[in-house]
């Protein structure tokens, strides 16, 4: 993430069968993914690109997240 790159506080969290996943962050710029495990952190165009990358971090098989803003 740039450091110039600033959150406008809208926000979703990924849901799985295990509960949270990880949080997508509108910025500036685009949206932010963040994964809860530490594993990806990482700046998308647009929400449904963001999705779509959370989603193919689980493993093959997994069902679409259910996703809620907060």
């Amino acid at each position: 993430m740039s450091e110039n790159t600033t959150m406008t506080g809208q926000r979703w969290v990924a849901f799985g069968p295990a509960g949270a996943l990880g949080s997508i962050h509108r910025t500036d710029s685009g949206f932010l993914l963040r994964m809860l495990d530490g594993t990806e952190e990482r700046e998308y165009p647009t929400l449904e690109v963001a999705k779509s990358a959370l989603h193919a971090t689980l493993p093959a098989g997994s069902d679409w997240p259910e996703y809620r803003e907060h």
